[in-house]
């Protein structure tokens, strides 16, 4: 019996409730002119106290070295282990836009994206273009055919869209035509197996299509590609841990994946401080809430280190009102590190605050990372975050005799 059928035999019902509060990207580097960290750097009068008052530690998303997406970034913070559990961007983006994904569909995020007359990337994400200039674009887009395969695009938000092959026979063993990098072309789309040959031949000729149609709409004048994938089958958080769990997340992705693993997805609105509202309302109708954070990561790959400060301060000030409803365990994380320095996911560990009537506190004295490394819980793996909130909600029963 593995790790997770044993903590799914031992979850049980109680009163207890669970706030998870995810600052996408949370860790960060030093300011080369200051020596801090972004959160170093922030003032969180309110996370610090919690700090001071509960656990703290650095926890890894994958492993010490390993850089994750966001995807398996949050599934290790929800407990799935995401070496067992891949899950591709593509399903994510569907499912969170609502999408009918049926058997045998390939979904594949897609960014539209700027190249120059070379055709070479000169921006990833075209300017960050409104959304509205997205869904004119994917309807140029979707009428695109392909003989035997039928060609579904839709709007995501920003530069960001949906592409659902459909057709017989199709294979999501695809590599990406993102390079993630300026100054290369697109990728080809290459099959990573022998069955996935003819996919790849049309995706191609999807995309050599798509650039034809954009050439005139610089900034967005050509797409890339990532993360093709089919719709996987994962136990329920309610299955596995006997929790009933609602998702407050703006973005499109994170309520897909929140979805996937069986929680309720609710309408939040765009700003913080309607995801905190729209927490406060569902307080008492369920024991476990995520709230996602999006600001934190998308400053980081921007590398505007100030940007990220100001969204760290930001989520500190709302804080109170989630202390106010005296939840069981409220837990504080990232689900990878995006330091501005980079503008990048990194490798680095991440920042990690338990506060519960029920923790042992420790010798952190603020919420950073100089100081989650001098906490109790020290260096740990993301997958354990899940049992220690289950334990701190007495959601947990005694192993063995």
């Amino acid at each position: 019996m593995d790790r997770m059928s044993h903590i799914s035999q031992l979850a049980m019902t109680s009163p207890g409730r669970i706030v998870m509060v995810v600052m996408d990207g949370l860790g960060g580097l030093p300011h080369p002119d200051t020596g801090q960290t972004e959160l170093e750097t922030a003032r969180t009068p309110n996370l610090d106290r919690m700090a001071r008052e509960g656990i703290c530690g650095l926890s890894d998303p994958l492993g010490p070295g390993l850089t994750p997406g966001s995807g398996p970034g949050h599934l290790g913070l929800f407990g799935y282990d995401p070496f067992a559990f891949v899950i591709g961007r593509g399903v994510l983006e569907a499912l969170g836009i609502d999408f009918p994904l049926e058997p045998g569909d390939v979904a594949a995020r897609g960014n539209f994206c700027s190249v120059d007359e070379n055709g070479l990337i000169t921006d990833r994400r075209a300017g960050r273009i409104s959304t509205e200039v997205c869904v004119q674009l994917c309807q140029e887009l979707g009428r695109i055919t392909l003989p035997g395969v039928k060609a579904l695009v839709a709007a995501v938000e920003g530069h960001r869209f949906l592409l659902v092959l459909r057709g017989a026979g199709l294979s999501a063993e695809l590599g990406d035509s993102d390079p993630q990098k300026l100054g290369v072309a697109p990728k080809k789309v290459e099959p990573l197996a022998g069955a996935a040959g003819p996919t790849a031949a049309a995706v191609n000729e999807w995309v050599g299509r798509a650039g034809a149609v954009l050439a005139g709409h610089h900034p967005a004048n050509m797409v890339v590609l990532r993360g093709f994938s089919q719709r996987p089958l994962l136990p329920s958080m309610g299955e596995l841990f006997k929790l009933d769990p609602v998702a407050i997340a703006a973005y499109p992705m994170y309520r897909g994946l929140a979805r996937l693993v069986g929680m309720k997805v609710v309408s939040c609105g765009r700003e913080l401080a309607e995801e905190f509202a729209s927490l406060e309302k569902l307080y008492p109708g369920h024991d476990f809430l995520f709230l996602h954070v999006k600001k934190t990561d998308s400053a980081g790959e921007d590398g505007d280190f100030a940007r990220k400060v100001k969204a760290i301060e930001e989520v500190d000030g709302l804080m109170p009102r989630i202390t106010a409803l005296h939840p069981d365990v409220i837990v504080v994380t990232g689900d990878h590190s995006t330091p501005a320095v980079m503008k990048a996911h990194s490798w680095h560990p991440v920042p990690f605050l338990l506060s519960s009537p029920l923790c042992r506190p420790d010798e952190a004295t603020e919420f950073s990372e100089r100081a989650c490394a001098r906490g109790g819980l020290g260096r740990f793996p993301a997958l354990d975050i899940m049992p220690l909130a289950l334990a701190h909600a007495q959601k947990l029963g005694k192993y063995g005799a």
